[in-house]
């Protein structure tokens, strides 16, 4: 995992970002100052729930549950440690 990022860590939308409906784009996307980013809705689903108080492992369930599916906690974290890169998301302890 990376470093600072564990089952306990509770992602948020970084500071700068906006995440949002947009019908226009038929799409979720996360604004920021400088433009958009349109999500699909694997990103969508994720970053809805990385509201600064779930946990990762409680994301990683909820996504499991509601799509009834098993062993989505790979491509979570792979999709998590893409979105800090990129300054999407931030990490709240």
């Amino acid at each position: 995992m990376m470093e600072g990022l564990s089952e306990t860590s509770r992602p948020a939308i970084g500071h700068g970002f906006r995440l949002q409906w947009e019908s226009v784009q038929d799409a979720h996307v996360l604004l920021y100052p400088e433009g958009m980013v349109k999500l699909n809705p694997s990103a969508a689903a994720i970053l809805t729930r990385c509201d600064g108080l779930r946990m990762l492992a409680d994301i990683i369930s909820d996504l499991e549950r509601t799509y009834s599916a098993e062993g989505l906690g790979e491509d979570v974290l792979a999709f998590v440690r893409l979105a800090l890169e990129r300054n999407w998301l931030e990490l709240r302890q």
